[in-house]
């Protein structure tokens, strides 16, 4: 028998951004050894425990995260997100975001407000349910963990 998916969720979404496709060889003293396969098989094994869908993805296009976001609000879906550099920059995922009017959670791996100063603003936090980062690829264990217990909680 399958298990009863959390209350009010049946899929979550992870989306990444540019250059997250490179984890793992990728200034691994910043980001860590962990490749973007291995956090889409640790969050999937969690999730069928949960009886949830994960819809993992990555994308260096802009255009992709938007549309994807949009996917997820159509869905009723929450979404764990790591916009990468577009983070910085991005209206448009902003945007997006509100648009859609999905639940974000948003993820860095590492400590945003201990790099360059350009880093230390999002365009994605106001629009966000909440902020993760500076744990490497734990971050994206304790967004899940976050969206399943707020799941639970309003049960």
């Amino acid at each position: 028998m399958s298990p009863t998916p959390v209350l009010g969720m049946k899929s979550v979404y992870v989306l990444n951004g540019p250059n997250l496709n490179l984890l793992g060889t990728r200034e691994p003293a910043t980001y860590g050894t962990v490749t973007l396969a291995d956090i889409e098989a640790r969050l999937k094994a969690r999730c069928a425990k949960e009886g949830l869908t994960l819809d993992f993805r990555q994308t260096n296009v802009e255009g992709e995260l938007v549309t994807w976001l949009q996917d997820a609000g159509k869905a009723g879906a929450p979404v764990i997100l790591n916009a990468g550099a577009y983070t910085h920059t991005s209206i448009a995922i902003h945007d997006a975001i509100r648009g859609a009017g999905v639940k974000v959670i948003e993820v860095h791996l590492s400590n945003v407000h201990a790099r360059e100063d350009f880093r230390h603003h999002s365009m994605i936090s106001a629009v966000a349910a909440g902020v993760i980062l500076g744990f490497g690829a734990l971050s994206y264990d304790l967004a899940l963990d976050a969206l399943i217990a707020q799941s639970k909680n309003k049960s």
